[in-house]
């Protein structure tokens, strides 16, 4: 298949010097310093907040200037994941990007086109003085994969427009105008290590290749967890044989589906074959039930050097807690314009061991506040019953659709008028800073759409080059006939 062309180029030019910048979340000093310069350059009024925000103001262009300030916003982190043979550095490397076919990939990395294309229309338009627009505020918000603590550290008034265009959606064609709130529930295991018990053989389990994904727009695709498939494993060996985990690390971003993971246990030496059997018959198994999803999972079951476990009762308690908490979509919204959708879910992100703990994170989300408690509830208290010290933060608010809204009855009309049909205006289960902004600016007319992106949050996250021209024109529209 042939590649096409990067259009619009004042976009991709704008991407591509985007991800010569290092930014990891909670590390988006380069980037906040590239904002600075890229405004001071150009004669713009800039600010940064205590928090780190930036803000780039641009005056109307000729005739415009009635117009009420419109704001674009975009995060300036991105997830940092890569293929476990990458050797790569997100607080130092480029992003090395190629194009297969319509697709615009990064070599064996995320992309950072979450949000990274975002913040590209927004520094194309900055940079441009051929586009009519009224003034307009281009916001730029730190650590939002991780915490949203730019939306949460945002001062009222720091900003001024009227209406704000969120540019962090991921499926072209859609306006979304609502999202849901969530909470990061994390279970902390304590314990001290003891030697096994004699007669035990050590055995390493590991599972990798499964497609993963972001554990809010994902969450209804019923991709395997690889956490969970690891706990049915080791709940169903624990219930016949004295088994003792040693390690268990899977899983790294609270916010995705993990794709791999390791466990480290042992066994009475005298079961270890049945052991075996037991790990291909399951793997077997579990290859069918996600045989349309997660069609390329390698799973190895070899013998490992000995090691300290557990104590009995926690390692026992681990097990039934993974299995036992509940993970993935459980509840579809009762309102009827957003049925469609997931209203309330949970997803078991990471387990990572150390010397003395073994800490769970998992992240509930939910549009119904009181949903999202009950659910956060019903998770602490899985973990609370084995014994493990929980903690609920990183809290934020879900947002709820204005059915007045004057941004999304102009942004359907010119979606229409350029391309012939309707786009879909809809609710969507991951977290948005318009939750946060909604808080401290109440009258604030929001919507966000973006280009298509696929398996954001993983190494395979990739941009569907054509939806980025698309998105410029819907955008460039917006701005010229709103009033």
């Amino acid at each position: 298949m042939a590649n096409v062309e990067l259009k619009p180029a004042r976009v991709f030019e704008q991407f591509a010097k985007i991800n010569q910048i290092p930014r990891p979340s909670k590390h988006e000093e380069q980037m906040i310093a590239y904002l600075q310069k890229f405004a001071e350059e150009r004669g713009l009024a800039v600010k940064v907040d205590k928090t780190g925000n930036v803000l780039i103001s641009k005056p109307a262009t000729k005739g415009m200037e009635k117009v009420p300030t419109v704001v674009l916003q975009s995060h300036m982190d991105m997830v940092c994941d890569k293929l476990v043979d990458v050797d790569f550095d997100f607080h130092k490397d480029a992003i090395q990007t190629y194009v297969d076919g319509e697709w615009l990939h990064a070599k064996g990395t995320t992309l950072g086109a979450d949000d990274g294309i975002g913040v590209a229309y927004e520094l194309a338009l900055l940079d441009s003085d051929d586009i009519e627009h009224g003034p307009i505020e281009c916001l730029f918000t730190r650590d939002e994969e991780t915490g949203l603590t730019g939306a949460f550290g945002l001062e009222a008034g720091f900003m001024t427009g009227k209406y704000l265009i969120n540019l962090d959606s991921e499926d072209e064609g859609q306006i979304f105008v609502s999202c849901a709130g969530g909470n990061s529930t994390t279970a902390t295991f304590r314990f001290d290590r003891e030697q096994a018990p004699e007669g035990c053989f050590f055995m390493e389990a590991s599972l990798k290749g499964l497609v993963g994904g972001h554990s809010g727009d994902d969450i209804n695709k019923k991709r395997a967890n690889a956490i969970k498939l690891l706990a049915r494993f080791l709940y169903a060996e624990q219930a016949k044989m004295d088994l003792r985990l040693s390690r268990w690390n899977s899983g790294k971003m609270h916010n995705a589906i993990p794709r791999d993971g390791k466990v480290l246990f042992a066994v009475p030496s005298d079961r270890k074959e049945e052991v075996k059997a037991d790990w291909n018959i399951f793997s077997a198994a579990v290859e069918d039930e996600f045989h349309v999803t997660d069609t390329a999972m390698v799973w190895h079951l070899e013998s490992a050097a000995a090691a300290p476990v557990l104590p009995k009762q926690v390692s026992h308690n681990v097990i039934l807690a993974l299995q036992a908490v509940d993970n993935g979509p459980l509840v579809n919204c009762q309102d009827e314009a957003l049925a469609y959708m997931v209203e309330t879910s949970s997803n078991v992100a990471s387990v990572q061991t150390e010397e003395h703990t073994l800490t769970v994170v998992s992240s509930q989300r939910s549009n119904v506040m009181s949903n999202l408690t009950n659910m956060t509830h019903t998770v602490r208290a899985c973990f609370e019953l084995a014994g493990a010290e929980v903690v609920v933060d990183d809290s934020y608010p879900a947002w709820k659709m204005n059915p007045k809204s004057e941004l999304v009855n102009v942004a359907v009309e010119q979606y229409r008028k350029l391309f012939g049909k309707e786009p879909q205006v809809l609710g969507i289960h991951a977290g948005l800073e318009c939750g946060l902004f909604s808080e401290k600016y109440p009258d604030l007319d929001m919507i966000s759409f973006g280009p298509t992106l696929r398996y954001v949050h993983t190494p395979d996250e990739c941009l569907l080059i054509p939806t980025v021209q698309m998105v410029w024109d819907h955008l460039l529209a917006v701005l010229k006939n709103i009033d």
